[in-house]
């Protein structure tokens, strides 16, 4: 189950240094942070909206070794499709240098980076944060 966190909690900046993801741009403005509570009420992955557009950025997501390949990151991205889709998103953008494999799976398209809206674009991790070779990945949220 998603819970919304703030951008400044310590166990969310842990797990993304863990896996060496961007916290630099942490709390500015427009970006939602989620744990994700396993049914034992530990927090067992960390995840990210941003932006408040019909664009928007899927970022830091992140899954405890232990909990990996159980299918969790599916439950997670669906989850943060429904929010973003609720609040308004008709898509969904991120960049990835590890996770492509995923979100293939799961429907997202490969994009040239330069393709993406200004918004996003001019995010910190698409313009400064994540390297050229990250691969840049696409979802329409429509019905």
């Amino acid at each position: 189950m998603l819970r919304e966190i703030p951008a400044s909690d310590s166990h969310l900046r842990a797990a993304l240094r863990a896996e060496k993801l961007p916290t630099d741009d942490l709390g500015a403005t427009d970006q939602r942070f989620f744990a994700w509570v396993g049914g034992d009420g530990r927090v067992v992955a960390h995840c990210g909206l941003e932006g408040s557009g019909t664009d928007r950025l899927l970022r830091s997501l992140v899954v405890i070794p232990s909990e990996r390949g159980h299918g969790l990151a599916i439950r997670i991205v669906a989850a943060l499709e429904h929010v973003a889709r609720a609040g308004g998103a008709e898509r969904l953008w991120l960049l990835t240098e590890t996770a492509s494999p995923v979100f293939d799976r799961l429907g997202w398209r490969r994009a040239a980076r330069e393709a993406a809206p200004a918004e996003i674009a001019r995010s910190a991790q698409f313009a400064a944060l994540c390297p050229s070779s990250a691969i840049c990945m696409v979802r329409d949220l429509g019905a």
